[in-house]
């Protein structure tokens, strides 16, 4: 079927270009002093890349809807090279703030693509998104604990001169993309409105998982296990794209069983559990239980929101949702570098779990019954 072969190939470029982000949130924190920035810097370089597409998915779509899939992710590859190349070679928090904010775009611009085809076609738009998430996780779980093992023998940046020359291996799947334009898809631009429920569980949810949980993860285990907390943080973090290949196919099955908003309900209410646990001090043993049900709830969302706005709007639904979780996803990375190391962590990750299972809750009593897919 041509959805499932067009989600594939843009998912297969995502999935080229992401280890030079994924790698970079796993040691900057940790490495800070060898880029040349302090812990809160490094919060804020590792949310700029979320923030400018607060402001920039509008201009992505347009570009988006008058170029097509090809050259759109072809010239998000391309850029996202020269980013990671960037992380190898420039220090400072101004050398490497410019890197941050174009790759924001870059991932901006794969990633509509890859959930614009997955869901492209209504039928079997959940299996296509979880096998998508798949193909994405492939590069970060070979490249972070290769990275980890990498820094401890030779220092954080050669890493990212080689995943610059994978990155670029993302042009072969690039090339298979369909060019057609979608005109009918550029006519609104996409921006935070009012949030309802599904906008503030996307916060919350980029939040604590995209933002307390991997600075976190990274800034609390450097205490724990000094010396191999990297390769330990590495390894971890790998797990949770190893998870998405083995799991977000199964979340997939599962949303299409059960519907997707009854099985986010309960997914997030156990990740709740999970966070506080994090917090608490069973570091490990949570990590690798969020780890799990990420990996599980990351296809239900593309369905939920092409189910609600079917039609050419489904694009522009699904980029003001990535918003909501970018602003979110944004902010996580800069609270954590400012309270993590002055607040305790059962307070910071017990008041996000709490706000996380509100939120989950909320999106329960307002979802639409028909709404499964």
């Amino acid at each position: 079927m041509a959805a499932d072969r067009d989600s594939r190939h843009a998912a297969i470029a995502l999935g080229a270009t992401l280890p030079g982000d994924t790698v970079l949130y796993l040691l900057l924190p940790m490495y800070g002093a060898a880029f040349g920035v302090t812990l809160a810097e490094a919060g804020m370089l590792l949310a700029a890349n979320r923030l400018v597409r607060i402001a920039g998915y509008g201009y992505v779509a347009r570009f988006y809807a008058r170029h097509g899939d090809r050259p759109t992710c072809t010239l998000a590859v391309v850029a996202a090279a020269f980013c990671a190349l960037g992380y190898a070679t420039l220090s400072g928090f101004w050398a490497l703030l410019p890197l941050r904010l174009v790759w924001g775009l870059c991932f901006a611009a794969l990633n509509l693509s890859t959930q614009a085809l997955a869901t492209a076609e209504p039928r079997g738009a959940a299996l296509r998104s979880g096998r998508s998430r798949a193909f994405i996780a492939l590069g970060p779980v070979l490249a972070l604990p290769a990275g980890a093992v990498l820094a401890q023998a030779a220092g954080p940046r050669p890493i990212f001169a080689l995943l610059a020359i994978v990155a670029l291996g993302g042009l072969f799947a690039t090339r298979r993309l369909p060019s057609l334009p979608h005109p009918a898809l550029g006519q609104s631009r996409p921006h935070p409105r009012r949030p309802n429920a599904l906008d503030t569980w996307s916060f919350l949810e980029g939040f604590t998982l995209d933002g307390l949980f991997i600075i976190g993860l990274s800034f609390l285990g450097k205490d724990l296990l000094p010396g191999s907390a990297v390769v330990a943080a590495g390894v971890l973090l790998a797990m949770r794209y190893g998870a998405e290949i083995v799991l977000s196919p199964v979340g997939g099955r599962m949303a299409q069983r059960w519907g997707a908003e009854r099985l986010l309900v309960v997914l997030s209410l156990i990740t709740a559990v999970a966070l506080l646990g994090f917090g608490a001090g069973w570091l490990w043993s949570c990590a690798a239980a969020i780890v799990v049900l990420r990996a599980l709830q990351l296809p239900l969302l593309a369905p939920i929101v092409a189910h609600r706005h079917p039609g050419p709007g489904r694009v522009q639904a699904l980029a003001a949702r990535s918003v909501w979780r970018d602003i979110g996803a944004g902010t996580g990375p800069l609270v954590a570098g400012l309270v993590l190391p002055v607040v305790s962590s059962l307070w910071v990750y017990g008041v996000a779990a709490l706000l996380l299972a509100l939120a989950a809750l909320a999106c329960g009593r307002g979802a639409p019954r028909a709404a499964s897919t």
